[in-house]
């Protein structure tokens, strides 16, 4: 195998472009150069490259094509389609019968003749979500200009022409630190010649001397960096080699909200936060340079505090604006903001959220008090969306007008609103406490609730209103709650938005690795829409379907089955109907008598929520059960005796119904 090695270097790439780049390279590389057997090693990007590693044969194998062609009275366009395919002339064809069959000797070809003539065309053609042209690129696009591009085989150059631009063995280190073009030979020496110029070409490396250095700098002062994964993403694709720096925070900017302080620096600076032993914010913040200074990094530091102080100063004016202005005194702006043009305002959206949160307040038996500042959190939980601060920082929706009410609502209210965007993924907490869980909780089926109504449901992947992940927020806030209503009422007994609900359940098991058959199993046998009940119920019989009674039961249950569905057909139903007189084996008497008692003792657990000892109940079927598929012939000769087992069997399917339809459990 010889070592394949390309790299492709421009002006800067957006951070968020480059794994993106880095991946199709990588794609694009294995389906053209397929027929070498290429096997990637490693993949790099960064500020301004991306680059591949591989394995690739010497040569491409001779081969023989042997493929019918088109019709001999096919237009010549076709026929011409058909010779560029295989890169044949058609002295290469003969005709047999109707048609042109091509048969050519391929010799074997050496790697660098078929890369340069496969590669280049599939290059052009990377995708990128913005490109651009430039001065003598002509028709050819990239995200940014390319300068220069180095493709080696075994250390050999590989010419061919991309864009403006010949393939050569020339790259450039670190614009400032290693300008200039410098030759390589092979990937190694590419990678350590970009270290000596220094760049730190592969990605993982940046980010860990970035992490790493920045939390060695912080614990100098006792503090630790805010975990903030994305960001350290976005800033090992800013820099080429990073230099980890601590900057102060004026003491003046610290009565400012912490999300707004934070939000700033990493928006606008790309900052990291700090905290101190106890968790709370520090007065500093820490970032990674792209330079190493000979003083230090001091003029750097005071160069980016000073520029966060110009931030801040604009944060905190945007923070004593607002202030000057109570919520409910935005209230008549929501009336200019339209929510969706089939829905209506804002401010009506308000309204609906308001009552709605009053509503749900009451049914967890909130007290007047709660009931009130539920309605009122609800009312006023979109009025920070035309304040001057959301208005800067549209991330901060919620968490701003949580700030602002809390001045003049108190607590309860001002928490409720900056909580009920929450959950907004799956990691993040679910609000707690009556007010707050009844504005989260209103908010999200307002919104599943107005877009069901007017037809725009997701479809497919397709979900431009993240229906699927208010859904989902609902189901995370009613069972991490333990909160027992009734979804359907809340919904105005729309059974679609409720299916679409369970579906969101069934999806929330999946991924946790449980039983949504067991889930499906629950329902058919008619549970309600109180999520907690039916969890509760799903998670005993799954409990239950666990054990050997249980696996026993489940394959009596679709042996019963299956039988009735024969004989139903042919002299059915037979549910329902009562066992006439004695039954002459011992067997199945013993069937019916236990039959009799599960059937009354497991509707009482049920109405009792105690759903493990129904399960349990509903097990001790099985000795009863076996003994009886193993001594009785349902399809006795004599007509009474066979209705008596049929029916006998109809009760056994109907008890197990009453808690679980067993036909929808998977084997």
């Amino acid at each position: 195998m010889a070592e394949f090695f390309i790299e492709l270097f421009s002006e800067e790439i957006p951070a968020r472009m480059q794994a993106g780049a880095s991946g199709h390279l990588e794609a694009i590389c294995t389906q053209a150069l397929q027929k070498l057997g290429v096997k990637v090693e490693q993949t790099y990007y960064g500020p301004r490259r991306i680059a591949l590693k591989a394995d690739v044969a010497a040569e491409v194998p001779a081969s023989t094509i042997s493929e019918r062609g088109p019709r001999a009275s096919a237009p010549e366009q076709a026929l011409a389609g058909f010779l560029r395919k295989h890169g044949a002339e058609k002295a290469d064809l003969t005709q047999e019968g109707d048609f042109w069959v091509l048969n050519k000797q391929n010799p074997s070809q050496p790697a660098k003749d078929f890369i340069a003539a496969v590669l280049p065309e599939a290059l052009a053609k990377l995708p990128w979500p913005k490109s651009m042209r430039w001065g003598t690129a002509g028709e050819f696009t990239w995200v940014r200009p390319l300068r220069r591009v180095v493709c080696l085989l075994d250390g050999e150059v590989i010419p061919f022409t991309l864009g403006p631009v010949t393939a050569g063995n020339e790259t450039e280190g670190h614009r400032v630190l290693g300008p200039g073009a410098v030759a390589v030979s092979s990937a190694a020496v590419w990678e350590e010649t970009l270290r000596e110029r220094r760049v730190i070409a592969a990605q993982g490396e940046r980010k860990a001397k970035i992490a790493a250095g920045m939390a060695e700098k912080a614990a100098a002062l006792n503090l630790t960096v805010a975990p903030d994964e994305a960001l350290l993403d976005e800033v090992t694709g800013l820099v080429e080699w990073p230099v980890p720096l601590i900057g102060k925070i004026d003491d003046a900017f610290m009565g400012l909200p912490h999300e707004v302080r934070e939000l700033s620096m990493k928006i606008n600076q790309k900052y990291f936060a700090l905290r101190d032993a106890s968790g709370k914010p520090a007065p500093y913040f820490a970032f990674a340079a792209n330079l190493e200074a000979e003083d230090g990094g001091a003029a750097i530091v005071a160069g980016n505090e000073r520029v966060l102080r110009a931030r801040l100063s604009d944060a905190r004016h945007f923070w004593e604006l607002d202030l000057k202005t109570p919520l409910d005194q935005l209230l008549p702006k929501l009336e200019k903001i339209t929510f969706h043009a089939k829905i209506g305002t804002q401010r009506a959206r308000a309204d609906r959220i308001a009552a709605l949160a009053g509503d749900i307040a009451g049914l967890l038996g909130g007290t007047p008090e709660q009931v009130g500042q539920a309605a009122e959190a609800g009312l006023l939980a979109k009025a920070d969306l035309v304040t001057g601060m959301v208005g800067e920082f549209p991330e901060l929706q919620g968490i701003m007008g949580g700030y602002y009410a809390a001045r003049t609502r108190g607590a309860a209210v001002g928490g409720a609103i900056s909580t009920h965007y929450q959950p907004k993924g799956p990691s993040d907490d679910v609000p707690t406490g009556v007010v707050a869980v009844s504005v989260a909780l209103a908010d999200k089926l307002d919104t599943l609730r107005e877009f069901f109504r007017i037809g725009e449901k997701p479809t497919g992947s397709g979900d431009p209103y993240a229906l699927r992940r208010c859904a989902l927020g609902v189901i995370r806030i009613v069972l991490e709650n333990g909160l027992r209503l009734g979804l359907k009422a809340l919904i105005g007994g729309d059974e679609e938005l409720f299916g679409f609900i369970v579906e969101r359940l069934r999806v929330k098991l999946r991924g946790e690795g449980k039983r949504f058959d067991v889930l499906d199993a629950v329902l058919a046998a008619g549970a309600d829409d109180d999520l907690v009940r039916l969890m509760k119920r799903v998670d005993a019989l799954g409990e239950m379907l666990a054990t050997e009674d249980g696996k026993s039961l489940h394959a009596a249950y679709k042996r019963a089955a299956n039988i009735l569905r024969i004989e139903d057909a042919k002299d059915g139903p037979h549910e329902g109907l009562k066992v006439e007189g004695e039954l002459p084996l011992p067997e199945e008497n013993a069937f019916r008598d236990r039959l009799d008692a599960v059937q009354s003792e497991a509707a009482g657990l049920l109405a009792a929520e105690d759903f493990t000892a129904a399960m349990q109940a509903l097990a001790s079927l099985r000795g009863v059960v076996d003994a009886f598929f193993e001594k009785v012939t349902v399809n006795a000769e004599l007509p009474e005796l066979r209705l008596n087992r049929l029916r006998l069997l109809a009760r056994f399917r109907g008890t197990v119904n009453q808690i679980a339809d067993f036909s929808r459990v998977e084997g």
